[in-house]
């Protein structure tokens, strides 16, 4: 008899720190980080096709942070650069980022992929693509690292914050892609 009630406490025991554990994971996952994986090129060089990446939920959004966010025309999620904060005036002129009038070096442009832009993807202004001169309070100008094939807000304008998931901590490579079998 009394084995049984030792065995039956061990039993409750486990379940107990298993549902502890799984409201934790859940509570993590919903509030604090994520993870997913990048489909498309348009991050390229930064990301490519198929690699994992660690969403942090609970950061405040930086201009060049990589976040993730629901796109505004479908259930997809993007990946993209965060280029324009609100209140900032973006232009490109002679494929040049200027952000409140300060021209900005884009190293995360790969170098052939910076050359290949020349004059291709065009000047643009803001004004000229929304027909908002800044970007407006609680919405983020974004564009993709390949910039001559990434759908971004050159295209579909500004994203509301409210629409971010949250900001790309890091990329974490599965056991398959580093050779080691699972």
């Amino acid at each position: 008899m009394k084995k049984k009630k030792s065995l039956s406490k061990e039993i409750l025991s486990w379940l107990k720190a298993f549902v502890i554990a799984i409201i934790i994971v859940i509570l993590c996952r919903n509030y604090l980080f994520t993870s997913t994986t990048v489909y498309g090129e348009s991050m390229e060089p930064t990301f490519s096709e198929h690699d994992r990446i660690i969403i942090g939920k609970q950061t405040k959004i930086s201009r060049f942070d990589i976040v993730v966010f629901q796109s505004p025309n479908s259930e997809e999620y993007f990946i993209k650069r965060v280029i324009g904060l609100p209140g900032d005036h973006i232009e490109m002129k002679d494929d040049v980022l200027y952000i409140n009038g300060k021209k900005y070096h884009e190293p995360y442009l790969k170098e052939e992929n910076e050359l290949s832009i020349r004059n291709m993807i065009g000047d643009f202004t803001l004004q000229e693509l929304t027909g908002e001169p800044v970007v407006p309070e609680e919405t983020l100008f974004v564009l993709g690292d390949n910039r001559l094939n990434s759908y971004d807000s050159r295209f579909f304008g500004f994203i509301p914050n409210d629409s971010v998931i949250g900001e790309v901590k890091f990329r974490y490579f599965p056991l398959d892609k580093i050779g080691i079998p699972d």
